[in-house]
């Protein structure tokens, strides 16, 4: 049985870097028109067509064993707000939290085939609710909704120059990733249990039985190490229009949290709670550099925090001057 945290603030779990890419997206000017148009388009009601129309909402009587699970990782984090659980029937892992003002998650038969046990859906669950508890759902239901429907032709229907903002909006949503992995993982206070996951998600279906945790997580490590500066510019560029981060990279940034202690002390009752005094913009973003202060690596996580927001910048400004730069094809489902 996980330890409740009483009051957790999203805060505590928050990765500097979501933080100050957020801050960034949110300062750009013209996202605001961007976010009105999309969400006029596709409404809350759209958006449950879109995403609800052949899945069955789980209930004490249905599924009643997926309910039980959400609830137990809400009351883990005091959450009394439980999002609505739907499961979907589909042959692609997918695992997401939509919505705008009434957020839900869905969760594909094909996850909870891949998913041997509750804790594993556990974490996946405790993912999603780490989102909504973030308030990242606005800005992830559009990169959703833009994903889905092709951001190229999106921004043809609504007369605006997507793609450019659509870069920026998914460089913060990989960041925000690493997040809700943090909440995730103080769901089921289980560091196997999330390195288990992320190599079940990595590995597929049908050969769980026969993979290692251990050697995935050597793998993960090698890989943050391996190639010089040019093969890991390849490897960011690679990333450019994936909405989520690479697992053996997830797994690593998990584990280093673990290993910095922030885990331990949050499991102990060190952690921001709802209600404390909220940080400005400023020390987000100091913040941010200081967790990357000596980090070796810091191609893959795009970290140079100016640059960063000089791009999203440079991204939006673009948008809104009309230029506009090839539809990307579309990227293959990713289950969280």
């Amino acid at each position: 049985m996980s330890t409740p945290l009483p009051l957790i603030s999203s805060r505590a779990w928050e990765h500097p870097a979501d933080r100050a890419a957020l801050h960034a997206l949110r300062a750009i000017p013209g996202v605001d028109e961007i976010v009105r148009k999309v969400a006029g388009f596709i409404t809350e009601r759209g958006v449950r067509q879109l995403f609800l129309t052949d899945a069955i909402k789980t209930s004490d009587s249905q599924r009643g064993d997926l309910h039980a699970l959400l609830h137990e990782c809400c009351a883990t984090l005091d959450w009394a707000v439980v999002p609505e659980l739907y499961v979907t029937q589909s042959t692609s892992v997918r695992v997401c939290s939509v919505g705008f003002e009434h957020p839900f998650i869905v969760i594909s038969s094909a996850a909870l085939e891949l998913l041997e046990t509750d804790d594993e859906r556990r974490f996946v669950l405790g993912h999603e609710i780490g989102h909504i508890m973030s308030g990242h759902m606005t800005y992830h239901t559009l990169a959703t909704i833009l994903l889905v429907l092709g951001a190229g032709a999106f921004g043809a229907v609504l007369g605006l120059a997507v793609i450019p903002f659509y870069l920026a909006l998914l460089e913060w949503h990989r960041k925000s990733q690493l997040s809700a992995d943090r909440a995730a993982l103080l769901v089921v206070q289980d560091q196997e249990v999330a390195n288990r996951t992320f190599m079940r998600l990595s590995n597929g279906s049908g050969a769980g039985g026969t993979a290692s945790v251990d050697d995935f997580m050597t793998q993960a490590a090698a890989a943050e190490l391996q190639g010089d500066g040019w093969e890991r510019m390849i490897r960011a560029l690679g990333t450019a229009f994936r909405s989520h981060p690479y697992y053996t990279v997830r797994a690593t940034e998990l584990n280093r949290w673990t290993a910095d202690g922030g885990y331990a002390a949050m499991i102990a009752g060190a952690y921001a709670r709802r209600g404390d005094p909220e940080p400005g913009i400023a020390d987000d973003f100091a913040e941010a550099a200081r967790y990357y202060s000596g980090k070796a690596d810091r191609w893959r996580w795009n970290v140079d925090i100016g640059n960063a927001a000089r791009r999203a910048r440079e991204a939006f400004d673009d948008a809104f001057r009309g230029r506009s730069g090839p539809s990307p094809s579309a990227e293959p489902s990713q289950p969280i």
